[in-house]
């Protein structure tokens, strides 16, 4: 039977010829007319991890709470990718792992880096550095401003980081909510260098000669 069917293409050749290239012409055409997307649906499992201490300049954020989180993060295997932003009282640090890796074991030892950074983050962080898992190719798919003429904008941020954001947080099929754009309040100690020079001061008369 297999001999039959080849004899048919031997005896035939410039039919043969002809189908070989027509066979060829419809691939290239089909191969021409596959859809493409621009921007696929990959999942890489990338974390961020943020920091945040009201009141601290970019500068302080980047020297004194991104770079000892970046030591640390940056001993975790696997990482392909690590970028950080420091913004006035805010440090956002992302991590993108490989495809094969698991992001669960990703997280935990993103958890254990940020541990055992604590020791080198300055003590007026109050709070842990937090983290969370990242999807780069999905896109916010609400976006709610908020403002007032009755409340200052420490009270709005108040308001939609504990009551707005958490509720939002328990819908079913919200992933992450994020706020931002609010001043978080901040204390500063002023010194008073006037009055401690005053107190600490030595007599200004000049010594006169015998």
């Amino acid at each position: 039977m297999n001999n039959r069917f080849s004899e048919i293409f031997i005896r035939r050749p410039v039919a043969t010829m002809l189908l070989t290239i027509g066979i060829v012409f419809a691939g290239l055409l089909g191969y021409s007319q596959l859809p493409v997307s621009p921007l696929p649906q990959v999942d890489f499992p990338v974390i961020s991890v943020q920091a945040n201490m009201p009141g601290a300049s970019p500068d302080t954020m980047a020297t004194s709470v991104a770079a000892p989180l970046e030591r640390h993060l940056g001993q975790i295997a696997d990482v392909n990718e690590m970028t950080s932003q420091s913004t006035l009282g805010s440090t956002r640090i992302t991590l993108q792992f490989g495809l094969d890796r698991n992001i669960d074991g990703a997280a935990r030892d993103v958890q254990a880096a940020i541990v055992a950074a604590r020791v080198d983050l300055p003590t007026s962080l109050r709070q842990n550095p937090t983290y969370h898992k990242v999807n780069p190719a999905d896109a916010p798919i609400m976006v709610i401003a908020m403002s007032s003429t009755t409340h200052t904008a420490g009270q709005l941020y108040d308001l939609a980081s504990n009551i707005l954001q958490q509720r939002l947080s328990q819908l079913p099929g919200i992933g992450e909510v994020d706020v931002s754009g609010a001043a978080l309040p901040a204390v500063r100690r002023l010194q008073r260098h006037r009055r401690q020079a005053r107190r600490r001061a030595l007599p200004t008369n000049p010594i006169q000669p015998p």
